[in-house]
């Protein structure tokens, strides 16, 4: 098929982004995973540019928070590694939606061992550990935020409300399950706590830093240089009012046509992945269900 060079040429840099990594979605039969292919988060998780627009727009928001930049400051390589560490989010996104059961929860479980060793002191002298409840709701609340924003952006924008909270809620056992606490499960209820976190957020050198690497880290291809400016702009689009107006103007990429050029990238994705995880996921929870015998 005169396509097909093309599709894998995007299904191979795709993956090139995400990582392979070594989480299984084909077994064991007939396990639903902690969802099950019904969840409202398996169609919202399903197409890859969304959820890397929604990813960086997560990330601008999180490290706006002085406790979680300092995290991210102290003991994470971003400034060598930024592929990696999008890589290892997307992993841990997809195993927690798609794969079993037992998978997801050793998922978690390695996660909260990492936080344990995650803790210091911010840039202003105040302690911070990662697996505090607090902490772990603001970043839960920030990814799934910005995954549901770049969904209904670019793939969904009718999704009623009720779907919209049934994500919320669906996404609020993985926080639990992490730590976290007092996780709003609503979209009224997440809309209420970004707006009363609003007055602990601040634009400082860290957050300028931090930017600056994730904007203009060495890609291969080059090409890959152009998507993430795309992205980028894109994901500054899809920050609420109020905390995109925390970033100075001169901070904020322009890139006028990129809300266009990502919705037209968003199909092309899908079709260059085939279903990815989530197609293989589905066959694993079918394959537990055998049709019934045609009647004799």
């Amino acid at each position: 098929m005169a396509l097909e060079p093309l599709r894998k040429l995007i299904a191979g840099t795709i993956l090139k982004i995400t990582g392979s990594g070594q989480i299984r979605f084909d077994a064991p039969p007939g396990d639903p995973g902690l969802f099950g292919p019904d969840a409202v988060c398996w169609r919202v998780h399903a197409d890859f540019v969304p959820m890397v627009v929604g990813g960086v727009s997560a990330l601008l928001l999180q490290m706006l928070h002085p406790l979680a930049i300092a995290g991210v400051w102290d003991h994470s390589n971003f400034r060598d590694d930024v592929m990696g560490r999008l890589a290892r989010t997307a992993q841990f996104i997809a195993g927690t939606t798609y794969a079993a059961r037992a998978e997801a929860e050793t998922l978690i479980a390695r996660v909260r061992r990492i936080h344990e060793r995650v803790q210091g002191k911010d840039a202003s002298g105040q302690p911070y550990s990662a697996s505090d409840p607090d902490l772990l709701t603001w970043v839960h609340v920030a990814e799934v935020s910005g995954f549901l924003a770049a969904h209904l952006r670019f793939t969904e924008p009718d999704m009623p409300i009720a779907e919209q909270d049934r994500y919320y809620a669906e996404m609020a056992l993985v926080a639990r399950m992490l730590g976290a606490r007092d996780v709003p499960e609503t979209a009224a209820a997440v809309q209420d706590y970004l707006a009363g976190m609003v007055p602990q957020l601040r634009f400082d050198d860290r957050v300028a830093e931090v930017l600056r690497v994730i904007s203009t880290a060495p890609v291969r291809p080059a090409a890959l240089g152009v998507f993430r400016k795309m992205v980028t702009v894109s994901a500054f689009q899809i920050l609420p009012d109020p905390i995109r107006a925390l970033y100075p103007r001169k901070a904020q990429p322009r890139f006028p046509v990129a809300s266009g050029l990502m919705g037209m990238a968003t199909p092309a994705g899908r079709w260059a992945m085939q279903g990815g995880v989530a197609r293989r996921a589905r066959a694993r929870v079918a394959a537990g269900n055998p049709a019934p015998s045609p009647m004799v």
